[in-house]
């Protein structure tokens, strides 16, 4: 399968370094046009109609997110390229959208060709890209979803709903509100470092949980946590304390 591509880069070394890699590189690569800014972008992918297109983060006049927007109708794949920035990176993994981090390292950016060759005909990506849009929208908590890989396929959570995450092996294990137990393919600390701003708690080496669904935080044989659904989860004795701390200030107990 080839790849026809658009490249949105607005620093040349970037560009030239990216553009060098596919050429040299990649198989099966054919650069159908590059675009530096948000509004030659948006005009070039709709006349070329690429199958996938690299998009830069931070452009200067705009973000890869406002060509994203304004195209409207996202038929094709995404690889983000950016440079480390937090705030970007969480949303785009929440939504589990490929990123490849500047300087581009040329193994990665083979992984990532072949995982968009491996998708080909599966149309999760689109609705990956409108749940990262819709996640960039939103200030309110209670309307974010987080995108997770089941044994079964993809599914989108809202983040309120999760009552709780438990490490197993390298996968984990998302208890949530109303739905069946799912097994997703990430360890627990890739969860971690993407929920705990919205009010999870990692408690214990294995449990990273929802502060604002425990029902009731038990003393006695070492102390563990009731969650809202009723099941038991360990509480690290060295995290008891920050736990009690940040538990008092929800009000919850």
């Amino acid at each position: 399968m080839e790849h026809n591509i658009v490249i949105v880069e607005d620093e040349k070394n970037s560009l030239d370094a990216l553009t060098h890699l596919l050429s040299e590189y990649c198989e099966a690569v054919n650069i159908l046009g590059t675009a530096g800014t948000v509004k030659e972008s948006v005009a070039l992918i709709k006349k070329v109609q690429p199958d996938l297109v690299f998009l830069d983060v931070e452009l200067h006049s705009g973000t890869g997110f406002d060509v994203l927007r304004q195209v409207q109708e996202v038929s094709f794949e995404v690889i983000f390229t950016t440079a480390y920035e937090q705030y970007a990176i969480n949303a785009i993994k929440f939504s589990s959208v490929d990123y490849l981090l500047k300087p581009i390292d040329l193994d990665e950016l083979q992984e990532a060709l072949e995982k968009v060759k491996k998708r080909k005909g599966n149309e999760a990506h689109i609705t990956q890209i409108k749940n990262l849009l819709m996640n960039l929208q939103e200030k309110n908590i209670s309307d974010k979803k987080i995108c997770l890989s089941t044994l079964q396929g993809i599914e989108f959570v809202k983040v309120v709903d999760i009552v709780y995450c438990k490490a197993n092996g390298s996968y984990t294990l998302f208890s949530i509100k109303g739905q069946n137990n799912q097994l997703v393919s990430k360890n627990l600390k890739e969860f971690e470092n993407l929920l705990e701003e919205f009010g999870f708690m990692r408690v214990h080496n294995s449990y990273l949980i929802n502060l604002r669904e425990v029902k009731k935080y038990i003393k006695s044989e070492g102390g563990y946590i009731i969650m809202s659904n009723n099941d038991h989860v360990h509480l690290s004795s060295r995290k008891k304390d920050i736990f009690l701390e940040r538990i008092m200030a929800l009000g919850n107990l």
